[in-house]
């Protein structure tokens, strides 16, 4: 879909942060253009970001007409309402559904970006290989969740890109590098079947596809921070 130009639309972020992935995922698929403001770095805020999220400081903010909305997810069920009409929705229009890919997405937010987040700070070996399985043990649940979701389709939402895909599919930035860089798989096919085949059609749809982060790029950040928490 080709994006529309729309007046005061703009997004705070950084091209590294998963959570301000899923805002740009959202407004891909909406087809929405936007003015996006690049933070430098995850420490050194703009006044803008600021000025735009006084209580928590944090990137992705979404500014729509001069209103932020804040929080990966929330700004990501904002841009489904807003750009509804006629246009792919990322919600299920089920009540139940719905309810169910909140619960999910604030599932990964809770239990499988932790490990992730511990797995970036390790330095050892054995404390990597300890991470990737407490990684794929928290994926687990999402593993039996995408049978349930999918019905049959390459997507929890269906034959499509929607809530949850977002939700999971954004830390994808991450878990590639990681893998790339430690030598260990957190998705195999001997452990996580339906969530690996899901990842190569995630990473392979054209709304993703142009905004994944580089893999290469997104190694350099994880030996970064690794070398920042290592001398910490």
């Amino acid at each position: 879909m080709a994006a529309e130009r729309e007046e005061g639309v703009k997004l705070i972020g950084l091209w590294l942060s998963p959570f301000v992935l899923r805002a740009k995922l959202a407004l891909n698929i909406k087809g929405v253009e936007y003015e996006n403001h690049e933070e430098l770095n995850t420490w050194d805020k703009s006044e803008l970001l600021l000025k735009s999220n006084p209580v928590y400081k944090k990137i992705p903010v979404l500014i729509h007409k001069g209103h932020p909305i804040c929080e990966s997810m929330i700004i990501v069920q904002y841009v489904d309402e807003v750009w509804s009409s006629e246009r792919k929705q990322i919600l299920p229009v089920n009540h139940l559904e719905r309810a169910e890919a909140r619960f999910w997405a604030y599932y990964i937010d809770d239990k499988v970006f932790p490990r992730l987040r511990d797995h970036v700070s390790v330095t050892t070996q054995e404390a990597k290989e300890k991470a990737v399985m407490e990684a794929a043990a928290a994926l687990q649940p999402l593993e039996n969740f995408f049978e349930q979701s999918s019905k049959g389709n390459p997507f929890f939402g269906g034959d499509d890109i929607g809530f949850v895909d977002i939700a999971l599919g954004s830390f994808l930035a991450w878990i590639t590098p990681l893998e790339k860089l430690d030598g260990i798989k957190i998705l195999r096919d001997d452990n996580l079947p339906k969530l690996t085949t899901w990842a190569q059609h995630f990473c392979s749809h054209d709304a993703v596809k142009e905004l994944m982060p580089d893999s290469d790029k997104m190694v350099q950040v994880v030996e970064f921070f690794r070398l920042k928490f290592s001398t910490a």
